[in-house]
């Protein structure tokens, strides 16, 4: 019996000290970054009084974490730096309107060459997406970003020194390998913020895209008439100069870190933000990296496909509306009728410059991107892109008719504006649907799939319309509706929803979420 008690109380005093003090415990798992402690970041007895009579929390995930953290002066600074990305592919994109149609009077060159000048940007972003893609969410967001806008900015000075058509055509197809990969500013910016910020985030850097065209337009109503369009494309590569130089300031997402096994990093990056902010955060957790099946799962492969056609449709349609407004601004008479029976208005284009009217109702319709970027929160994701495309549709109805410049100025206006306010919904939507494991992923192969409608248009706006308004509007009339019946049946309305970190999330939370479903889709719960 004594050598039996002996054996008990031995027992007894190693678990005493295998448990050890609550202080000491509160304080290893602040070390451990599982709780956020005091303002010094090191937790005691008087933060948690009862710690020896409570179970602890053991650690928190980064959406947690982002909630904490908040909107603050980091967030303000980052939308500053990626909104500059922002303007610079704006500025690069802009230039396809004006640069077409004054290489066609200047080198007097076809309707289909004029056409392939913007076809090849469209060409070369939508084979380098994927690939821009696959690289950040290898190699990281910022390295992905850093890699293409060099290479956008390089291409782009190159590209102002061109001598013949050719070498127009073989730069600027670069030019658009490198802008391929700006979309990944998306991503790596909706990474570092909180579920009820993430909307109004993202639409503002779409009003630094809107300030980008403004600006392009600006410049070349100061620039072509004197200096022509060879300082337009030099002068327009130095915002994405101005961007390489402050890209180091940029932090790596702290969920790309944690995905690839760098937890230090990733606590380092979010103590970093959480200084700026004057908050404290706890760690994430490790999950693992995506692949391009993952897309295809049951789960997901609807939603692929659907937003595939969604992106598509959407870059149609809004270069469709860029382009248009050129070619019909530089038409001395946008349409006639003939005296048969069916009356058909056709497009009269002579090789006429631009004038500086033609610049300042550019630049009118430019501005109407503006309003165009507010976000209805209320009625969701879905709804607003379906809602932007049917406008979209409506507003190119009085198109059909042989409208006045006035007119004609207000309903392209109307158009860009709703169609630019669903490019901006999609753009929120994507990144926050797919988890973080193949977000970049899915962003590079969606935005790639956008090109290939984008590498469509000009023939259609370009060509297509020179021989007819009907079947010009027509397309992009109904392009636009299907993309609107695609949104609403999308499956998932991730309004209000936090960034999930891998599809193991995603099915769990279908699970626990399932008994929600209603009309607006499956919700993606946290």
């Amino acid at each position: 019996r004594n050598s039996q008690f002996k054996v008990i109380i031995i027992c007894l005093v190693q678990s005493l000290c295998r448990i050890g003090s609550p202080t000491r415990q509160i304080k290893s798992k602040a070390l451990r970054g599982d709780i956020t402690g005091s303002k010094n970041g090191t937790a005691t007895e008087e933060d948690f009084p009862h710690a020896g009579k409570i179970q602890l929390a053991t650690t928190f995930t980064i959406n947690e974490a982002l909630e904490v953290i908040g909107f603050g002066k980091f967030q303000w600074k980052m939308s500053l730096l990626t909104g500059l990305a922002w303007v610079a592919d704006a500025m690069e994109m802009m230039i396809l309107s004006i640069l077409g149609p004054t290489l066609h009077c200047e080198w007097r060159i076809p309707a289909y060459q004029v056409a392939l000048i913007t076809s090849v940007v469209f060409i070369g972003m939508g084979i380098s997406s994927p690939v821009w893609g696959k690289v950040s969410d290898k190699y990281g967001r910022k390295v992905g970003l850093v890699m293409c806008s060099s290479w956008t900015f390089f291409y782009g000075i190159l590209s102002a020194f061109s001598p013949v058509y050719g070498w127009v055509l073989v730069l600027r197809g670069l030019v658009g390998v490198g802008i391929g990969g700006i979309a990944q500013s998306i991503t790596l910016y909706t990474e570092f913020l909180p579920v009820k910020a993430r909307s109004t985030g993202v639409m503002m850097l779409s009003a630094f895209w809107a300030a980008g065209a403004i600006l392009e337009v600006l410049l070349a109503l100061l620039v072509m008439p004197t200096l022509g369009w060879r300082w337009l494309l030099g002068l327009s590569a130095i915002p994405m100069a101005l961007f390489i130089c402050f890209y180091s300031w940029l932090p790596e997402s702290p969920r790309f870190d944690v995905l690839s096994g760098r937890r230090e990093k990733a606590i380092a990056t979010l103590t970093r933000i959480a200084k700026e902010n004057n908050k404290s955060l706890p760690q994430g957790r490790m999950i693992e990296r995506g692949k391009i099946k993952d897309l295809f799962n049951s789960r997901y492969w609807k939603t692929t496909v659907l937003l595939w056609f969604i992106w598509l449709s959407n870059t149609f349609t809004y270069f469709g509306i860029v382009l248009l407004t050129t070619e019909l601004f530089r038409a001395e008479h946008s349409c006639w009728g003939t005296h048969s029976d069916n009356i058909e208005p056709r497009c009269d284009f002579e090789c006429k410059y631009l004038s500086a009217a033609d610049y300042k109702d550019l630049l009118l319709t430019t501005f109407a991107e503006l309003p165009g970027k507010l976000v209805f929160e209320k009625i969701g994701r879905k709804k607003t892109m379906a809602l932007c495309f049917f406008m979209y549709s409506i507003s190119l109805l009085p198109l059909f008719a042989c409208i006045g410049r006035i007119a004609l100025t207000i309903f392209i206006s109307i158009a860009r504006a709703f169609i630019s306010a669903g490019f901006q919904v999609v753009f929120v939507y994507t990144p926050e649907v797919f988890p973080t494991e193949n977000r970049a992923l899915a962003m590079g192969i969606s935005n790639g799939m956008a090109r290939v409608g984008a590498l469509v248009s000009p023939f259609v706006a370009q060509v297509l319309l020179r021989t007819s308004v009907y079947p010009t509007i027509s397309l992009y009339c109904g392009c636009s509706l299907l993309a609107g019946i695609a949104c609403l049946i999308l499956p998932f309305e991730t309004l209000g929803k936090n960034l999930q970190e891998s599809h193991l999330d995603q099915e769990a939370d279908g699970q626990t979420s399932s008994a929600a479903d209603n009309s607006n889709g499956t919700t993606l719960s946290e």
